[in-house]
Order: C-alpha cells, then structure tokens, then sequence
C-alpha cells in the first residue's frame, strides 16, 4: 500500500514529494513525529467519541486523543510508524486501511490528517472507505491540501537525503491533492456531505453521512 513508502519520510527530516506533473512539496516530518499541537486541536477537538486514524505515522494524533480521554486506534501500514507509534505508547494496527478493522461501521470519527487524503491516489475511493467504517452519526474529518485548487491525481515519488549530499527517490506510487473547491464533489461521489471547514494555515472539513 501507498503509505509504506513513507517510511524514509518518518525518520528523517528534509523529505520531498515529487508529483508527475511537476509540482513538489516538503513534507512536515518535523509536525508528524513531534506531539499534537497547534492547528492540530481542531481535529482533536471534533473527536468526542472513538476514533480511527488512518495512515497515523508516528501516532501523535493518537496520543493527543489518548490525553484528552477518547479512545483512539490507529492504522499504518509501514512498520518503522508502527514501532514510533509503540514507542510513545500509542495503539496501532500494523494493517492497510483497505483490511478488515476492527469495529468497522461503529466509529465515532476517522481521521485523514497530513496529505493522507491522497492515499491510493484516488480520494472518492478512499473516502468511501471511511463512509463504510463510521457508524450512523459518525464523520470523517480530512486534511486538504492548501497549495491544490482542485483535484490532481498521478505519480509521486519521495526524495530525501541519503547521506554526504546523495539524494535518493522512492519508487513511484499513486497518489492525488484536493483543494477546498474539490472536495464537496468528491465527498458527494462516495456518499459523505460537508459539514464544517476550517481555513487557517492548514485546512480541515469535517464530513457526514446522508442519512
């Protein structure tokens, strides 16, 4: 699965994303491994019940929702975010989010934070996805991409610093960006509507079912 590939990203700082259409991103591996705090809250604050982080990485989400007392679980793929996950005593499943979970169609909310929209670079796939593990009342709550007017999807590869100035790429994998404009379309398409957005230095929605 797509999210394994980041695992140089989470042990290292300086990693960049690359897409194929030529636009490029630092990624914030410094945010990722560091504890919840700043803008994060927001996404921590519309948690009020059990919550599943899909592609958690190093688990800080989980851990800030641990604090505040709502049960969380998070999902990873890559084995080096599940080893910084057990390190600070986060709970995580070492699974591909597309997998049996545990409890699926019961949770409270799930969580797409840090790009994590883009995984499989198809977002309405994805989102489907977290439409069929919340439960009635449940939402989803995503980070969008503030750089992306629209909808991009292709090829990323990630490059990062190998040492004595050596640069090295990952493989390339599928991958996609959705700005604010994108989203209620694709939220329509898998069967979520937006309910609330946040704009500040990064962007949030929260998004709900139909019924």
């Amino acid at each position: 699965m797509t999210t394994a590939v980041f695992a140089p990203a989470l042990a290292r700082p300086g990693v960049e994303l690359l897409r194929s259409d030529g636009g490029s991103a630092a990624l914030d591996t410094d945010r990722w491994r560091s504890t919840a705090a700043g803008e994060d809250s927001w996404l921590l604050g519309r948690c009020h019940g059990p919550t599943l982080d899909l592609g958690c990485g190093p688990g800080r989400l989980i851990e800030g929702l641990a604090a505040r007392g709502i049960p969380a679980l998070g999902v990873d793929v890559a084995a080096e975010a599940v080893a910084q996950c057990h390190r600070r005593g986060a709970d995580v499943l070492h699974a591909d989010l597309f997998d049996p979970l545990p409890g699926e169609g019961t949770w409270s909310h799930v969580l797409l934070a840090d790009g994590n929209l883009g995984i499989g670079g198809d977002p309405v796939a994805l989102l489907r996805r977290t439409a069929s593990l919340i439960g009635p009342a449940g939402t989803v709550l995503v980070e969008l991409d503030t750089t992306e007017p629209g909808l991009w999807q292709g090829l990323a590869r990630l490059r990062w610093d190998h040492g004595a100035g050596r640069m090295e790429l990952s493989n390339p994998f599928p991958w996609a960006a959705a700005g604010v404009a994108a989203l209620p379309g694709i939220a329509r398409r898998a069967g979520l509507r937006l309910t609330m957005l946040y704009r500040g230095q990064r962007t949030f929605a929260e998004l709900a079912g139909w019924s």
